[in-house]
């Protein structure tokens, strides 16, 4: 077994986790970083941002991810990607933290993590969801919009992120149905107009699905509002589901504590109940979910991190 020997070890390179990588590096900490996928996280997917501070114009969620990744290895940061942490056991009477790679003789022992492990986004556990996830129903429009070239399709959900995926199929679809279950969308008021003001998107307002049908391929969906009752089926070619998202936190969730969601509770240090834990970004308990706010997550847990192993905090 190989066993490698750190002061820290960070799981997850999104851009929480290459936050904290950025600040443990100008530390001088001793870490390694280590990453399920590949380097980048979510945003990597995102057609575009246009919130993230000194961005005057909108950016790409890969292109943005590529600047922090270059940022990290200016530096020195090796990001070791498709590396899974199958299991964490703590060693309370050693202060240290072992750290199992999955299918990998590789053995991690730490004095501490930064759980920058993220979130995944909720399914709608209805008939027929399971068997139409990529024939179908996908969860990145990024990825799949132009495969429905002048076809249409629905995206389920309110938020800033539905409909943000919405305006991008229009680059590609003929019609976007929104489909959300409230008789107003939760995104801010800037995306909710340009929806509004776009003739290619429908809203189907106080409505669900119940069902996905279809052969081999997603053909229809059926349709219930809440409202009235009433039910019916739509001719439908693709399913893009935002319906938020449920953390990645099963690999810490026995021992250390989480809210009735799953999220990560914290300090502003963002320091869990474990002495030597810390989780930052998506994975958290935090009012608010955007890159801006889980690269400062990094930042805050990667020197708070740093004076802790001094005896400074």
């Amino acid at each position: 077994m190989n066993k490698i020997q750190k002061d820290l070890l960070i799981i997850g390179a999104g851009p929480a986790g290459l936050g904290a990588a950025l600040y443990a590096k100008r530390g001088g900490l001793d870490f390694s970083i280590v990453e399920k996928y590949m380097a980048g996280g979510q945003i990597t997917n995102t057609e575009f941002i246009e919130n993230y501070l000194g961005f005057k114009e909108e950016v790409s969620g890969f292109d943005l991810t590529k600047s922090f990744i270059d940022h990290c290895n200016v530096l020195g940061v090796n990001i070791d990607d498709y590396t899974d942490i199958g299991s964490i056991e703590p060693e309370k009477e050693k202060n240290l933290f072992k750290c199992k790679v999955l299918d990998s003789e590789d053995l991690y022992i730490v004095k501490s993590i930064i759980i920058a492990t993220g979130a995944s986004p909720k399914k709608l556990h209805v008939k027929g969801e399971k068997e139409k996830i990529g024939s179908g129903i996908s969860f990145c429009a990024t990825c799949d919009g132009a495969l429905y070239k002048d076809k249409e399709v629905a995206v389920v959900g309110g938020g800033d992120t539905a409909v943000e995926e919405a305006l991008f199929l229009t680059k590609f679809a003929k019609k976007v149905y929104i489909i959300h279950r409230r008789d107003e969308l939760r995104a801010v008021e800037i995306l909710q107009n340009r929806a509004f003001n776009n003739d290619k998107i429908e809203i189907l307002w106080d409505s669900v699905i119940k069902e996905f049908i279809g052969d081999e391929k997603l053909e229809k969906i059926s349709i219930k509002n809440l409202k009235d009752g009433k039910k019916y089926t739509k001719n439908i070619d693709g399913v893009f589901e935002y319906v938020g998202y449920k953390p990645n936190s099963d690999i810490v969730k026995d021992w250390i504590n989480i809210d009735d969601n799953g999220f990560v509770i914290t300090d502003e240090y963002m320091r869990t109940s474990l002495e030597g834990i810390y989780a930052v970004g998506d994975v958290r308990a935090t009012p608010l979910r955007q890159v801006i706010t889980a690269v400062s997550d990094g930042a805050i847990a990667a020197t708070a991190l740093d004076k802790h192993l001094r005896g400074l905090l």
